[in-house]
């Protein structure tokens, strides 16, 4: 039986009680004989700074280069709104990103059946939604320089924030992209603003010629940041894989999000590069939703995007495809008998705790094994 060493890193807020349930799932993988996992917890965000003043400790980073793969909760909340900004809650998670080279997001928007009433949009629109939004991660306005607010001598405050990509930084994102669209319906939408932005230019040269050179199988298309946005709410459907930059991946992964009913729903990875002896990625999984400190610790959060993040582990660094099918399986097999917490539940449906939805995925593990 294949073994894995996990970092769970559950933050602040929910975090600890959705990854709670996370626990109970990789314990039925090992009593299944499917797979082993050893793991690890350490502290991040609000909860690293007020045990040690750092929202990430060296220790902890690590530890997390050392893991097959990290398991990340949610960070923040009002409690340490007036930290340090170099220490602040959100630091952890960035120097994450950074130190393990991080360069690739992954988030898919997926609309259970079950599901389609809870999307804010028509059935018709979201019913069946499979798309994948690949966000580049480690470069661009996010992390370019100069990045500094100045005063003039007039008095004024003048704030810079930079937009830098280099080819490289474009051409290995967009092949994550393509061979991701490999492997579903074949096709890659670009998004990126070049008809304001000299980085776009770039982008689309960039990402076209990968496209033409690489993947000439592969449907290739652009759309501007802005029109793909007002796409994503119009007609999702008509998307596979959508590439793009950090700053409008930030904002149109969270569109794609919302399309499907809930925060709580939704899974992402954040992936290295493939390390060229072994074939290995870092990899950190998280789920999409915050720290939601206004319920955290009443039992009331959805655990299902913490649980589809190990999923989605489980996929791209153990290796384990069919377990990974598995858990999907179960979480939808699950949504499909009604059982529903707070933030999915139609007015008038009683919903069942965190606790109770982690019980529920557990027991259709079981019955699918």
């Amino acid at each position: 039986m294949a073994s894995f060493n996990l970092l769970l890193l559950p933050g602040d807020g929910i975090g600890p009680e959705v990854a709670n349930e996370v626990k109970k799932v990789t314990a039925f993988l090992g009593s299944a004989g499917i797979a082993k996992f050893e793991t690890e917890t350490d502290l991040v965000g609000g909860a690293a700074f007020d045990a040690h003043g750092v929202a990430i400790t060296d220790d902890a980073m690590a530890r997390a280069q050392a893991a097959d793969a990290v398991l990340f909760g949610a960070v923040g909340g009002p409690k340490w709104a007036d930290v340090p900004y170099h220490a602040r809650p959100e630091a952890g998670l960035l120097r994450l990103r950074k130190d393990m080279q991080l360069f690739a997001n992954l988030r898919p928007a997926v609309c259970y059946p079950a599901l389609a009433d809870a999307s804010s949009l028509k059935r018709e629109i979201v019913e069946g939604l499979d798309i994948l939004i690949v966000r580049e991660l480690t470069g661009g306005v996010y992390f370019g320089e100069p990045k500094e607010i100045v005063t003039l001598e007039n008095g004024e405050k003048r704030a810079v924030d930079t937009q830098v990509y280099t080819t490289h930084e474009i051409e290995r994102i967009a092949r994550v992209a393509f061979d991701l669209a490999k492997v579903r319906r074949k096709k890659v939408t670009s998004s990126e603003k070049h008809n304001v932005m000299r980085s776009g230019v770039l982008w689309k040269e960039v990402v076209t010629r990968v496209g033409k050179t690489e993947y000439p199988d592969i449907e290739l298309e652009h759309h501007l940041a802005d029109a793909c946005g007002m796409q994503l709410v119009r007609w999702p459907k008509q998307y596979d894989v959508i590439v793009c930059d950090n700053l409008f991946g930030d904002m149109l992964s969270d569109v794609a999000a919302m399309l499907t009913g809930s925060l709580g729903m939704l899974p992402s990875a954040s992936l290295g590069a493939p390390d060229a002896k072994t074939g290995k990625r870092k990899a950190l999984y998280e789920p999409v939703h915050g720290s939601a400190p206004d319920i955290a610790g009443k039992g009331l959060a959805n655990p299902i995007a913490m649980i589809g993040s190990f999923a989605m582990a489980l996929r791209y660094s153990c290796g384990l495809t069919e377990a990974a099918d598995l858990v999907d399986k179960a979480i939808a097999d699950v949504l499909a008998t009604g059982i529903r917490t707070r933030d999915i539940a139609p007015k008038g449906v009683n919903a069942v705790g965190t606790t109770e939805m982690g019980d529920a995925i557990v027991s259709a593990l079981k019955r699918l094994t």
